[in-house]
């Protein structure tokens, strides 16, 4: 059986995550589709909008056959870290391709930036150091230093997100000599930012998650199983998570340390944590406090992974040792279909890193594990007393998800 690999946070799963997933099928001759995905909180700081097992229900209905977890040490990253954990998860999980979709659409683009970059890494770092000096926010500086090369101009740019991200996944790929063979596919009807939603039936995951803050309908834009699962989730929980909804937890935060103990907190750099203090007492809600908080150095995005991290105590010396120590990496299995056990069954013995099935087995697994139990614990605290326990209870007892073929 041949496997393709997907990249995912599917927050929600949408028409355009339903066009990948047939894609990457049909590009790679695959049998099975495999999707690491972010847990509880994601890429760019944010919390899932709803739970990691409702969000792989909704992937494993249109069609996925094998969900795994992306441990919250790779998952709340800058994107080279997040394209290294997903790379190393795929190739363990002995995935033939890796397929991603991109604003450029043409992997041979992404093969010729690697090399270039490869060729070029010392000035460009040295450029973004440069850059970074001058008081610029890390993307942007990345983005100058790459303009700055010699021969950038013809070059695939750096400038999208998907484009990025598939640069770090064709990156990585190759520095961990994994056997993958890169794909791409390009993005259709909508752009990765967009925040309003049209009139077709493919939208940006941003403007359906505004729309869904706003109480608006999503329904023509996402398959129907997908539509159902949140509609069920929001009946059942009362809400879809936003940050919000945890502001309060964060204002604790601030008001019960000193700038010593959240200055050890994960990217908070160059006194963030006197300012963190200073915007966070006179804010009124998550979005003033962001408002308050942002500067022309520090993005949208770098402060909403520190308020992650804010939330769940997650340390720089924590960060570090994911970093440093891969010893204790791991699959989380988080669902399958009949196709994706047979997969599993087959190929479970060759796989290089430990299969986990249940939350609770995370406790032999060091650091990276204790971050993933404290970031589900953190993401139900917006379920009161009782509710809570309950939730958790069901987080650490509950058995992979097994969807039967149809």
């Amino acid at each position: 059986m041949k496997a393709v690999g997907l990249v995912v946070e599917y927050n929600p799963f949408h028409n355009g995550h339903l066009h990948h997933v047939i894609k990457a099928k049909e590009d790679s001759e695959a049998d099975v589709v495999i999707a690491v995905m972010s847990g509880s909180f994601l890429q760019r700081g944010e919390p899932a909008l709803v739970s990691k097992r409702v969000r792989a229900e909704m992937a494993l209905q249109a069609g996925v056959d094998i969900v795994v977890e992306l441990p919250y040490g790779y998952a709340v990253q800058t994107a080279p870290y997040f394209a290294e954990g997903a790379v190393r998860l795929l190739t363990a999980l002995q995935c033939a391709t890796l397929h991603f979709g991109s604003e450029e659409g043409d992997i041979d683009r992404f093969l010729q930036l690697n090399a270039f970059m490869k060729k070029n890494d010392h000035d460009y770092q040295q450029q973004i150091k440069a850059f970074l000096k001058k008081g610029y926010a890390y993307p942007r500086a990345s983005a100058e230093a790459f303009a700055f090369l010699h021969e950038a101009r013809t070059q695939l740019p750096l400038s999208e997100p998907n484009n990025i991200l598939g640069y770090h996944y064709v990156q990585q790929i190759d520095a961990q000599a994994s056997p993958m063979e890169p794909l791409t596919t390009l993005r259709i009807a909508a752009n990765y930012h967009d925040e309003d939603m049209g009139e077709g039936t493919i939208a940006s995951a941003t403007s359906i998650r505004k729309a869904l803050l706003h109480k608006k309908e999503v329904d023509h834009v996402l398959p129907a199983s997908t539509a159902r699962l949140l509609d069920y989730y929001k009946q059942t929980h009362g809400h879809v998570h936003f940050w919000e909804n945890y502001y309060s937890y964060l204002k604790y935060q601030i008001l019960t340390r000193t700038p010593a103990e959240l200055e050890q907190i994960a990217e908070c750099e160059e006194g963030l944590e006197y300012r963190l203090i200073e915007t966070g007492l006179q804010a009124t809600s998550f979005s003033d406090w962001l408002t308050r908080l942002k500067t022309k150095r520090y993005t949208k995005t770098r402060l909403q992974r520190l308020f992650v991290h804010l939330l769940t105590n997650t340390t720089k010396e924590e960060m570090a040792t994911v970093r440093s120590n891969r010893e204790n990496d791991y699959i989380r299995l988080l669902g399958m279909s009949e196709t994706g056990k047979s997969y599993l069954n087959q190929y479970k013995k060759a796989f290089s890193l430990p299969v986990v099935t249940r939350e609770a087995e995370l406790r032999h697994y060091g650091v990276l594990a204790s971050l993933d139990q404290r970031a589900t614990a953190c993401y139900w605290l917006t379920k009161p007393g009782a509710l809570h326990s309950e939730a958790m209870k069901q987080e650490f007892q509950a058995t992979p998800l097994f969807l039967k073929n149809s």
